[in-house]
């Protein structure tokens, strides 16, 4: 046993260092036929605030890189054939968006088809005590969600990807603790992938994920957390991935939230996000990035925590503690005034 525990941690950290290798060596050409054939994000002075044209399909480095390592390291099931799939729908669908902006209800609708190929291939969420019907339904409105997430919090140089890093590694632990080797190499790979893609996507940005990175992410890291076994030791262990998803999934309903507040629609473009509101309060974009890693990193702790806790009241006041804990940063951050500032010369 303890032998193959040893091949198998080597198996994963040859996969993370492919990974990153893939990443370091893809990305750079990706950024230079970007740029050739002008497929940049262009500031507009209002949410894009960056200094110059930056290239995007980051995502399309980061998926060749996992989609390599996987290929050279793996052998495929109908779990990972569906997640490669659906990543495959979700990765053409954004660079479309990237090159000429898509409707709402077309984007909408590529995720779905996305969503529905995935729980084809057998994943999806499997709670004992709920019927099949609502674990199905469960796991589309869960999908949308975290593919929508990333794709809402992806607004700052590194930020979706970093966080994204730090989730790839609490489900990696997860997936050790669990003896889940398939979900381990999943994940150990994505993480390698986003590391080497972070040499290029941290402030100054040279290249940024797009739609079709950012919406890759998290189709790919909800199925993961799907994936995981969280109610072995307690009854209500599943509320985990909630958490360890926090960080983004917290900026969508908030930002979701204030536009409501605010009369407008959820899906129109606002500064209301937690990291703008942060800048705003006097951050800068490096803080502001590693202020979300650090809280990405406590809440994937405490998703640990609701896991490994033998008592289902244990885990409901750790998710409740972390719930108001947010409700209250995010009550902070509304009181920060986000309207443009006049120029000191009118």
């Amino acid at each position: 046993m303890e032998l193959l525990r040893v091949e198998f941690l080597g198996e994963c950290f040859f996969s993370f260092i492919l990974a990153v290798g893939l990443s370091l060596y893809v990305t750079p050409i990706v950024i230079e036929a970007a740029l050739k054939y002008d497929i940049v994000d262009r500031p507009d002075g209002k949410l894009k605030t960056h200094d110059r044209p930056t290239a995007y399909l980051g995502g399309l480095a980061v998926y060749l890189a996992f989609l390599f390592t996987l290929a050279l390291t793996f052998d495929f099931s109908s779990e990972v054939l569906g997640i490669l799939l659906a990543g495959s729908m979700i990765v053409m669908l954004g660079v479309v968006d990237d090159l000429r902006p898509l409707g709402p209800g077309l984007k909408l609708l590529g995720q779905t088809v996305a969503v529905l190929v995935l729980m084809r291939a057998g994943l999806y969420i499997k709670i004992a005590v709920i019927p099949t019907g609502i674990d199905l339904l469960l796991t589309f409105f869960w999908l949308m969600a975290t593919i929508n997430a990333f794709n809402i919090i992806d607004i700052m140089d590194g930020l979706s990807s970093s966080v994204a890093c730090i989730a790839s590694a609490v489900l990696f632990i997860v997936a050790l603790i669990n003896r889940q080797t398939m979900m381990a190499i999943l994940a150990v790979s994505l993480g390698g992938a986003l590391i080497g893609f972070l040499r290029y996507n941290l402030r100054p940005a040279r290249i940024y994920l797009g739609d079709a990175g950012s919406m890759l992410l998290g189709l790919t890291l909800g199925a993961l957390a799907m994936m995981g076994h969280y109610s072995d030791r307690n009854s209500i262990g599943y509320l985990a991935p909630l958490l360890i998803l926090g960080v983004p999934l917290f900026d969508t309903a908030y930002v979701m939230f204030l536009r409501w507040r605010q009369g407008i629609p959820v899906i129109q473009g606002s500064p209301d996000h937690f990291a703008l509101r942060l800048r705003r309060a006097g951050c800068s974009i490096n803080a502001t990035v590693l202020l979300s890693c650090t809280a990405a990193s406590l809440l994937g702790l405490l998703g640990l925590a609701c896991m490994l806790v033998r008592s289902p009241a244990a885990t409901a006041a750790i998710f409740t503690a972390a719930a108001a804990a947010l409700i209250g940063v995010g009550i902070f951050l509304a009181r920060i005034d986000m309207r443009p500032r006049k120029d000191s010369s009118e």
